[in-house]
């Protein structure tokens, strides 16, 4: 990964007690800047994660909060930026499978209202919501936003068909805002296939090295691997918004 000096810059990082979010909170600690994680309040890792930052020395502060209410949500963001001081980056990384386990594609009975609500909630309007919040202090900063999207949200068949529409939004929704924001706030979205992390949702180990023996680099990704590029579109980039960035060991050329 690139080696950043971010001394004075601060990020917010929905999502940020675990996984994808947790390490690009520790990345950017280590490099010099100031974090806000956000997570929800009942989520026992957020305190654990802060504890863990304190003793390293980081300077890495909570933010808890429920993206998929829009109240929570707006709340949140607005208590992060006056704790961090000025907001350069915002990490839209919050987001939910609604389940534990995969539905068939063909299985359209257990696609519940209650399914749909939650991921779309969370996964889509979470994004917009915390990107609408954060706006102004971002155009203040001249900084950016980097989304959490899916290889799934490109038409590919994932956990359940909710959860790859959601992604599918946040694609559309990261190109909307790129130009909402324009010029003084750059908009880019990362795209992980299988990442080796905390995620909740359980997969057969076959199904796993399948995925490993089709990816040409014969791995899947970690989480360090997708951080270091939504650092990297955060801070660096300069002339890149609009577009969300396939990051999946080449499986999809």
């Amino acid at each position: 990964m690139l080696s950043y000096n971010l001394t004075g810059k601060t990020a917010l990082v929905t999502g940020g007690a675990s996984g994808i979010g947790l390490e690009a909170a520790r990345l950017m600690a280590k490099a010099g800047a100031k974090v806000a994680i956000n997570y929800l309040p009942s989520d026992s890792r957020g305190e654990a994660a802060l504890t863990d930052f304190q003793q390293a020395g980081l300077e890495v502060v909570g933010a808890p909060g429920d993206v998929g209410n829009a109240d929570d949500a707006s709340r949140m963001v607005l208590k992060a930026i006056d704790r961090l001081g000025q907001l350069d980056l915002l990490l839209n990384n919050a987001g939910t499978p609604g389940r534990s386990t995969p539905v068939p594609i063909v299985d359209l009975d257990q696609l519940t209202e209650e399914l749909w609500t939650t991921l779309l909630s969370v996964n889509l309007m979470g994004v917009f919501r915390c990107a609408k919040a954060a706006a102004p202090a971002l155009k203040a900063a001249k900084g950016a936003i980097v989304n959490t999207a899916s290889v799934a949200g490109f038409g590919g068949i994932a956990s359940t068909v909710p959860y790859s529409v959601s992604k599918a939004g946040v694609i559309n929704l990261t190109k909307n805002l790129a130009h909402a924001l324009a010029p003084d706030v750059r908009v880019n979205a990362v795209a992980p296939a299988t990442v080796d992390s905390s995620w909740p949702m359980h997969r057969e180990e076959e199904r796993h090295e399948v995925v490993i023996e089709r990816t040409p680099l014969r791995r899947v990704c970690t989480t360090t691997d997708v951080a270091g590029l939504m650092i990297f579109l955060g801070f660096s980039g300069s002339m890149i918004t609009g577009q969300t960035v396939v990051i999946d060991g080449g499986a999809r050329t």
